[in-house]
């Protein structure tokens, strides 16, 4: 147990799992899909769903969607603000399995026509964890500079990532690897020890057999 654990995050909003850590994955979200959102669709789970709208959830997973951080004073007024920058949303429910309780599946589409599905959960202490992008599983923290690399299943795809990432000078320290089906679509979870810069992730983006590269760097500061 650290400091961060028993004072918890700096932010606005009463609880650290319902509105910090719904706001970081509003970010997340937003990050992975590399453009301005402009319709999204957020199903919550468990307590996410009983108690997060008394906890400010909705406006917090709102604010993150819009790149505001968790200590911005304007995260109780995301809804308008969305408004305003042309996002457009909706919320419901839904029954996740394997999960924690403060979960939420959010599906949304950029102003450049990308889309993409990210589950996530907020465990407490305003850390997040993201168990599933694009239909596909997967764990990691953002507590780390991350790429979520989506590729052909097929020989070679996972060594010329490693590779490239290698020649940059750049240190893997955690690889998760899932895939839909023999032969059919898969992503790669990359944690680095540094940043990934916007030209190597590019780069990746040109090698055979990848089909999409998104980043995520903790801390990043996202335009709001």
């Amino acid at each position: 147990m650290n400091l961060f654990d028993i004072l918890g995050p700096v932010m606005v909003g009463p609880s650290s799992s319902h509105t910090a850590g719904a706001v970081r994955i509003g970010r997340m979200a937003r990050a992975l899909l590399g453009q301005e959102p402009i319709k999204a669709k957020l199903l919550l789970h468990g307590s996410f769903a009983s108690t997060g709208e008394g906890h400010g959830t909705h406006q917090a997973l709102v604010a993150g969607l819009l790149g505001l951080a968790p200590d911005d004073s304007r995260v109780p007024d995301s809804f308008s603000l969305a408004k305003e920058r042309g996002l457009t949303f909706s919320f419901g429910t839904c029954q996740l399995r394997d999960v924690h309780p403060n979960s939420v599946l959010i599906t949304l589409e950029g102003d450049k026509g990308g889309k993409l599905e990210v589950g996530a959960s907020s465990p407490g202490g305003g850390r997040i964890r993201v168990f599933r992008v694009d239909g596909l599983d997967t764990s990691f923290s953002g507590e780390l500079p991350t790429l979520v690399v989506h590729n052909s299943d097929k020989p070679g795809c996972v060594s010329q990532v490693t590779g490239a990432l290698a020649a940059q000078g750049l240190n893997v320290a955690t690889l998760q690897l899932n895939r839909g089906g023999r032969g059919g679509s898969a992503v790669m979870v990359i944690e680095c020890d540094q940043p990934v810069s916007d030209a190597t992730a590019q780069w990746l983006r040109s090698l055979p057999g990848i089909l999409r590269v998104n980043r995520y760097t903790p801390n990043e500061e996202a335009p709001v």
